[in-house]
Formats: structure tokens, C-alpha cells, sequence
């Protein structure tokens, strides 16, 4: 990344060390630029678009800040660039970065939501089918319960050993524990839905779930410790301090209001202006 003469940051902005989300998000997305199809650009448009005197347009990425060199379109679409009131600006600064912790914890959960709906049909089939697949699904499941840190073994431990003490019991008994599974994976596949979205009910959701399963993994370690069940522990411990204090839920740092107004602070046109342009644009800007 390198910085243009004439685009330096204003006095008192920090230069931010670290990943930079924004030319991340360029890179998978393409830059945000306005005012590529304007016939004719004025002064009042330096924060996002500019014409040098030789006819070439530098514009701004309403996401990461570099400029880039343009040539005016040769059938403008448009007289001016778009009004402020109309543009939708992308995310940038901690909302984005939130963005992307969010997307990581939701494949965490379709991961989990896949295996368990796996396990849940597994359950089921052998309901019907107990006799002739007894054999072939313990070993498929126990496979399947190793994968998500549970623990192993058909006799005396874990879910399996319960599984083998309710066939002996009733029919019924295996097709409740089904339901349990499955419902749980429908739960798991929500939570991922709603926090790909980044939807405030999928942190509150995902954050209680959580929660509540910790109990039952901090027993299951007390029985047995295993490499994948610490690891498993300690990334839900992460996932629910995370959206406790960086999420702000049930109040917390402020809780919702202050959400919406640092992300209003990083992403809106508060932001964009914190960094004046300079006089002149000779150059990319920050390039990644």
C-alpha cells in the first residue's frame, strides 16, 4: 500500500496497522466508485470524484480510499453524480471486520448444522430399520460424533452409549432422540443463516444457544479430555465473549444505539470525511 501526495490523512487520523478489511473486500468485490457515468463532474463532488485538467476523472472508493484514473464515459448515463441521499455506502472499519467474524462464526455452525442433520437421518433410518443396520450405523455415527468433538465409542460414554441403553428400552425412545438432533440442526442452520446477515436476532440467538451448551462441553471434559474437545470449548467460549462485548448485546458498552452509531461513525459519510483528499489527486491512493 502506498500513499499519494495530496491525499494524506487528516491531522489527528491514525494510520490503522493490521488487516485492512476494506481492500479485502475490494479485492473479492471490485471497488465502489460513483460518478463513472456522469457527463460532468464539479467541485462540490472532491470527496468522491475529480477531473484533472488533462481530462482524465480520478475517483474514490467509498470503501477502501484508493483513487483511481478513469476517462469520462464516452454515453454518460447521467448529467452529475449521484446525490449523497442516494448512495448507499459500503462497510468499512469495524462494522466491516464484524462482518467478516460473523460470516466465519456462521460456517462454524453449517458445518455443524450439516453433520448433525447427517446424524438425525442416521437415527432415523435405523428406526425403522434397527435390525439390519445396527451394526453399520454405529460405527457411521461414532464417526460422525468424533468429527464434532464429541465422544467416542458404542458402550458406557457419551451419546452413543445412551443410544445403545434406549434401543434396549423402547422404539419410541430413538425416534425422540431424532428429533432432538434434528431439531438442534435446524437451530444451528438459523443461527448460520441469520449471522451470514448479520441480523441482530442471530447474535442474541447464537449467543444464548452457545451459552447454554457450554455446560454440557465443560461436563463432557470433566469425563474425558481430548485435543478437539478443549479446542471445541475454548472457540464457543470465544464465539460468546466475542458477541457479548464486541456486539454490545443485552445492553452491554451501550448496547444497540451504541452499535448503530460506531458503525454510523465507520461506514457513513463521517468517515469518508475524516480523511481529506487533498488539492490535487496525482496518484492511486492506497493500493493492495
Amino acid at each position: 500500500m502506498t500513499d499519494t501526495p495530496g491525499l494524506e490523512p487528516a491531522p489527528g487520523v491514525r494510520r490503522r496497522r493490521g488487516i485492512h478489511y476494506e481492500l479485502l473486500d475490494c479485492a473479492l468485490r471490485g471497488h465502489r466508485l460513483i460518478g463513472t457515468d456522469a457527463a460532468r463532474v464539479s467541485p462540490e463532488d472532491a470527496l468522491v470524484v475529480r477531473e484533472t485538467p488533462d481530462g482524465h476523472r480520478w475517483h474514490r472508493c467509498l470503501r477502501c480510499d484508493a483513487w483511481l484514473p478513469l476517462p469520462p464515459p464516452d454515453r454518460p448515463g447521467r448529467e452529475t453524480p449521484e446525490p449523497r441521499d442516494a448512495i448507499e455506502l459500503p462497510l468499512r472499519g469495524r462494522p466491516l471486520r464484524d462482518r467478516y467474524v460473523l460470516r466465519l462464526i456462521a460456517l462454524d455452525r453449517l458445518v455443524h448444522f450439516v453433520v448433525l442433520a447427517v446424524m438425525a437421518v442416521a437415527v432415523f433410518v435405523f428406526a425403522h430399520e434397527r435390525a439390519r443396520l445396527r451394526g453399520p450405523f454405529y460405527r457411521v455415527v461414532d464417526d460422525l460424533q468424533n468429527g464434532v468433538g464429541g465422544p467416542s465409542g458404542v458402550r458406557g460414554h457419551g451419546l452413543l452409549g445412551d443410544l445403545d441403553k434406549a434401543f434396549a428400552a423402547h422404539d419410541r425412545t430413538l425416534w425422540v432422540i431424532g428429533l432432538v438432533i434434528a431439531a438442534y440442526a435446524v437451530l444451528e442452520g438459523v443461527e448460520a443463516v441469520g449471522l451470514w446477515r448479520a441480523a441482530r436476532w442471530a447474535e442474541y440467538l447464537t449467543f444464548v444457544a452457545t451459552s447454554v451448551l457450554l455446560v454440557p462441553e465443560v461436563y463432557e471434559l470433566h469425563e474425558r479430555i481430548s485435543p478437539l474437545k478443549v479446542c471445541t470449548l475454548v472457540i464457543n467460549l470465544a464465539v460468546v465473549i466475542y458477541l457479548l462485548i464486541a456486539k454490545r448485546l443485552f445492553g452491554l458498552r451501550g448496547g444497540g444505539r451504541a452499535e448503530e452509531a460506531a458503525r454510523e461513525r465507520d461506514s457513513g459519510w463521517e468517515a469518508l470525511e475524516r480523511i481529506h483528499p487533498g488539492s490535487h489527486p496525482g496518484g492511486h491512493g492506497r493500493q493492495g
